[in-house]
């Protein structure tokens, strides 16, 4: 009762403006984390730009089909105590991700779109009720994959590349890359299928918490409505449609320079490990992971082959990630508890 009362004071229409904001940050992951998917698969020459993100658009609806919403229910029940959430909470989450997102695109510095939605509901929580708001379980467990992930991809990424120069050991080079130009197909596709399955429903999740603090969903459902699951993964599809291109040169050539028998290892790593993740229900960084793995590959054949200093940047950018974030969300709730 409490609850619907809360809905009828602060209007539908502030609620679907809210979800058509938290659609914006879903289509922003997308064209944000687009690289993630492709850039490898571009990088080797494999797959036009154009046909790359076409065919991971794709895949990353197709994973609607293949994974539990076991990320979305992390995101909408295990970050902050149901009882503090609000319009304005999710409003504060929202704004600060948006803005992480906007400034690490438009400096081309692969961060984490992830991990800014969390930092942002760790912000704007704390703005409103402190730290005892939050589930610290489900805090360290994501925090905890801020490291896992990358180094998952990179022991998975590493392991790969040995596996396949044992495998082919007795091939050409030419006949090997000429096979793995087509194996990469399979790896990018499965690349995209997690990425898909582990950030939509990121925004799933979010739009959850905010129906079941209104009263348009119950807490105790055991998934969010169907209309919440096809409009986020057709909106991170549509985002990935678009790109992000500055991204795509850091991920696919300045790290190391990969070839079709790199980017199909660092691919596969990458993949593995985005659905070990998303099957139990971890909110992971598809940037910390695939990053991860293209270092492992690169360094697999020479430590020289990886440019350290670049992948050093990116690591400042994923340790600054939630804290920024986070600020910027505390800002927002306080500026929506003023003008609304």
């Amino acid at each position: 009762m409490q609850s619907m009362q809360v809905a009828s004071q602060m209007g539908l229409w502030v609620i679907v403006l809210l979800v058509i904001l938290a659609l914006l940050f879903d289509f922003m992951n997308g064209f944000h984390d687009a690289a993630n998917s492709i850039a490898t698969v571009v990088s080797t020459g494999v797959l036009r730009p154009s046909h790359a993100v076409l065919f991971a658009a794709f895949f990353n609806v197709v994973a609607i089909f293949i994974f539990h919403l076991s990320v979305a229910a992390t995101v909408g029940k295990g970050i902050a105590d149901a009882g503090v959430i609000d319009a304005h909470v999710v409003f504060g989450a929202l704004v600060g991700a948006i803005a992480w997102n906007l400034v690490t695109w438009y400096w081309g510095i692969p961060s984490s779109s992830s991990h800014a939605l969390i930092g942002g509901i760790v912000g704007a929580v704390l703005a409103k009720a402190g730290p005892d708001a939050l589930v610290a379980t489900g805090i360290v467990r994501t925090v905890t994959f801020i490291f896992l992930s990358p180094m998952l991809g990179y022991l998975l990424g590493s392991l790969m590349m040995v596996l396949v120069a044992w495998v082919f050991r007795r091939v050409s080079p030419s006949r090997v890359d000429r096979w793995l130009r087509r194996a990469q197909l399979v790896s990018a596709g499965a690349y995209s299928l997690g990425h898909g399955g582990n950030d939509a429903q990121k925004t799933i999740g979010i739009i959850w918490m905010l129906l079941i603090a209104t009263g348009y969903a119950s807490s105790a459902d055991q998934a969010p409505p169907t209309w919440t699951i096809v409009s986020c993964y057709l909106a991170i599809g549509l985002g990935t449609l678009f790109g992000g291109w500055r991204i795509v040169k850091t991920m696919g050539q300045k790290i190391t320079k990969l070839k079709p028998v790199g980017g199909f290892c660092a691919e596969t790593g990458g993949a593995l490990t985005l659905f070990i993740a998303t099957a139990i229900g971890v909110p992971v960084s598809t940037t910390h992971t695939i990053t991860g793995a293209i270092v492992g590959v690169g360094s697999v054949q020479r430590a020289s082959a990886v440019r350290w200093g670049v992948a050093g940047n990116i690591v400042w950018a994923w340790i600054f990630t939630i804290p920024a974030a986070a600020a910027v969300a505390a800002l927002a709730y306080a500026l929506s508890t003023q003008l609304f």
